[in-house]
């Protein structure tokens, strides 16, 4: 019997900003699924509905693969693509797989021998990355950075000496409400000299991104609280 498809669904990343973040071609392919697994049923059913699916949500079939779903058998979200029955991968946001735990899906999708297919759509750290000025030709994206501030300083500063010794931008992110003390952690461990980029509400009607050596930084007075960002870290 023939398999279905995995089909990788991005989501938007800011309120409002669903007409930036879907293609015609996405918009044909969700109108073409309804099967999903999904990391957040109510985002997922509020996407779906402001890109325009004309199925009607009851006839959809949504697998919850929330936090408290993980590390149960995935056997369940395969029922339908072992028979043949596309499905969509969606994420709360961004990109399936890209830095969520959607990549489990992905990874038994590929042991199965199921066909994987992922749309073009946003992704925090790549729009981050291209709005920095900094090196695309060498990048690494670390996610969170350790919570206790001697580890997390350590780790700055190891990042610092990483990006100057391999010409190497580093991404790397954090729980928004702790996103001031983690910037405050980045201005006190690096060199004044090192640039930093950060990237606050991509896509959203009051997105910033700014480019400034650590230096200026310290002069300026920003909120990022409860604000989803990305910072960038370069030392050529």
């Amino acid at each position: 019997m023939q398999k279905g498809i995995l089909f990788l669904v991005p989501v938007p990343l800011a309120e409002n900003a669903t007409q930036k973040s879907f293609t015609p071609y996405l918009i044909d392919t969700i109108n073409s699924i309804k099967t999903y697994i999904v990391e957040n049923e109510k985002t997922a059913r509020k996407f779906l509905k402001e890109a325009g699916i004309k199925t009607p949500q009851s006839e959809l079939l949504i697998h919850d693969f929330g936090k408290h779903k993980r590390g149960n058998s995935l056997v369940p979200y395969f029922t339908q693509l072992m028979s043949g029955i596309d499905v969509g991968l969606m994420s709360e946001a961004g990109c399936p797989g890209v830095a969520d735990p959607g990549a489990e899906i992905v990874s038994e999708a590929h042991k199965r021998g199921i066909k994987v297919v992922p749309l073009v759509g946003p992704n925090s750290m790549l729009q981050a990355l291209m709005a920095s000025g900094f090196s695309g030709q060498s990048f690494t994206f670390h996610g969170y950075l350790p919570i206790d501030k001697v580890d997390r300083a350590k780790r700055i500063k190891e990042l610092e000496t990483l990006s100057e010794k391999n010409k190497q931008t580093q991404l790397f992110m954090e729980t928004p409400f702790r996103n001031n003390h983690l910037l405050e952690d980045v201005l006190k461990n690096c060199h004044g000299s090192t640039q930093l980029c950060i990237a606050c509400n991509i896509n959203g009607e009051n997105e910033f991104i700014k480019t400034m050596t650590v230096g200026a930084w310290r002069g300026e007075k920003i909120d990022l609280h409860k604000k989803p960002t990305v910072f960038l870290i370069y030392k050529g």
